[in-house]
């Protein structure tokens, strides 16, 4: 059974439950609708506590272990006059540590990791008097004339791996982290200046592509598509949009929000599913936010299927895994749907719900589908960690402590890609860490740092409430520089009956609860806590507004206090 965390509370000054009515037709996404609705054995782990665990872990210099500590000091200051920190892309990673002068550390682990903790409340500004957020700075690769945050701080070490100046979506996806990061921390000198860099950046790109985004990577300093042995991606196409219209939200520069749009319609204009690793989502979020804030008509619809459908072209099969392994229900995670049976990947699946969770605020006809795929992949994420995972279904289950209960398999696969792991069965926890240097990694490199660095995305977004099954996902969390909101929560009852949940105010407010779903209020004048029904199969997205607050209408919002709070509510029926 799953595990439940905090309290039923009692409701102090008025409490009701009220039906929901779905009232905003909920549309279905074809992958979501094979995941069972109930997933076999669940259990939805406290990803908030394994976020914390995570970063009081790996953040520590004087960790003891075979292969510890994964943090170590990097000297070289390239970009930026300062020391900075290196993290362990995966467990004893040969080419990492005082290795290669030190140099080769990746921004997807350390952003990832930076951003992971800052979301479930660490300030990683002065953490034992380092500063993590200042440290991004160095990613931001001037000396190369680029100016975007990049994979690595320099060329030197990007032929080792992960990526840099040859495949696209490693040179943009850092970008959307460091915005995110800068999100956190809009007062950290540096970040707005290079901020405005990057976005310029992207913008110009953006002017020179002129909607053919059907490159390898872009080059940044000669402002010049490139084509290699790397198939084309132009679900870049997606990054550029997400960035600029961030820095429009943050800037108010029209010009962000034109190339915006230009970089969005050039992704919708596909003809085919150019999914290639972690950005189309962002697009379809980035159309769902614009549809509601800009009047635009992107195809969500469209979007969402190619991130989820698996039809990718380029990164065959790419999308979302859905299926039952010897009883194990793997359904929601990310990656390929057809290498050997399947495989999906730790990071990808956790940096999914960044966009597509808050998406459902601005096209709560999304809600269902939404909150049943992350039921599904909150409850199939534990089993990349050794502790969930039956020590049958990993390759190094007498080395997995290694990790210290923190780090997870990189990946979970049908068939394990290794002969000597063939005897397995599905599914199988594993890592492609001994394959980026045959003979040298060792086998607990299977162990992911990186992936294992993003669970606050998770930890911030998810929470279990008083039913088991049904989960409070903080719409707001990954929402990065949105317009002034309300708290917001998505709840979807995967039952086939009614069920009650209870929802806990802040103490010593009085508020009304509204459900964008339904298009009402489900409960007024709430001081402690209230209870909603929901019918089966259904969802609720409630805000919470203030008692008595003024109730305006423009176009198709309605706005308490002049806070837009349903994005589409002259939609219902």
């Amino acid at each position: 059974m799953m595990k439940t965390y905090f309290k039923i509370t009692i409701v102090a000054l008025l409490f009701f439950s009220h039906s929901i009515e779905a009232q905003t037709v909920q549309k279905k996404i074809t992958r979501v609708e094979q995941m069972p609705n109930v997933p076999a054995h669940l259990e939805i782990i406290d990803y908030k506590k394994l976020a914390l665990d995570f970063d009081k872990t790996v953040f520590d210099f004087n960790a003891k272990g075979k292969y510890w500590p994964l943090v170590w000091k990097d000297n070289s200051r390239k970009n930026y006059p300062q020391e900075v920190v290196g993290l362990y892309t995966a467990m004893a990673d040969v080419r990492q540590g005082t290795n290669n002068k030190g140099m080769f550390h990746e921004a997807l682990a350390t952003m990832g990791a930076t951003l992971g903790a800052s979301l479930v409340g660490i300030d990683k500004r002065n953490q034992q008097k380092l500063n993590y957020v200042g440290m991004t700075k160095n990613y931001f690769n001037s000396e190369t004339s680029w100016d975007i945050m990049m994979n690595n701080t320099c060329p030197e070490v990007a032929l080792l791996g992960g990526g840099y100046g040859r495949d696209w979506w490693y040179d943009v996806y850092p970008n959307l982290l460091f915005y995110a990061i800068y999100d956190k921390y809009p007062n950290e000198p540096g970040l707005e200046k290079m901020a405005r860099k990057i976005a310029n950046k992207f913008y110009e790109a953006d002017v020179v592509l002129n909607g053919n985004y059907d490159y390898s990577y872009f080059d940044y300093a000669k402002m010049k598509p490139m084509k290699n042995t790397i198939c084309a991606q132009p679900d870049a196409a997606a990054g550029h949009a997400w960035v600029l219209y961030c820095a429009y939200k943050k800037f108010g520069d029209p010009k962000y929000l034109k190339g915006a749009k230009s970089a969005l319609t050039a992704l919708e204009s596909q003809k085919i599913n150019p999914t290639y690793e972690l950005l189309m989502p962002f697009g379809a979020y980035l159309s769902a936010k614009m549809n509601a804030e800009e009047g635009t008509h992107y195809d969500t619809d469209k979007m969402l299927g190619w991130t989820f459908d698996g039809t990718a072209v380029c990164r065959e099969g790419w999308g979302v895994l859905v299926g039952n392994w010897n009883g194990f229900d793997i359904s929601g995670i990310v990656g390929s749907t057809v290498d050997h049976g399947g495989y999906g990947f730790l990071m990808n699946t956790y940096d999914m719900a960044w966009p597509l969770v808050p998406m459902v605020r601005y096209n709560q006809s999304y809600a269902s589908a939404i909150g049943k795929w992350m039921l599904n992949a909150a409850n199939a994420s534990r089993f990349f960690y050794p502790k969930y995972m039956p020590d049958e279904h990993e390759t190094i289950p007498q080395l997995a402590e290694a990790g210290k209960g923190v780090i997870a398999y990189e990946g979970m696969i049908k068939k394990s890609n290794y002969d000597k792991y063939s005897y397995v069965p599905a599914p199988v926890a594993q890592g492609d860490g001994p394959l980026w240097v045959p003979g040298k990694n060792p086998e607990e490199s299977q162990l992911s740092v990186y992936g294992s660095a993003h669970v606050g995305i998770f930890g911030s977004i998810i929470k279990t409430t008083d039913v088991d099954g049904i989960l409070q996902l903080n719409l707001l969390a990954t929402d990065f520089f949105h317009d002034k909101a309300y708290p917001s929560f998505l709840y979807y009852n995967p039952y086939t009956a009614d069920k009650t949940v209870s929802i806990k105010i802040e103490k010593g407010k009085k508020v009304n609860l509204y459900n964008t779903v339904s298009g009402t209020f489900v409960a007024k004048n709430v001081s402690a806590s209230a209870k909603i029904k929901i019918k089966p199969l259904n969802s609720a997205v409630i805000v919470i507004v203030p008692a008595n607050g003024k109730i305006t209408y423009s176009g198709s919002k309605m706005l308490v206090n002049g806070v837009v709070v349903d994005y589409n509510f002259q939609l219902k029926n």
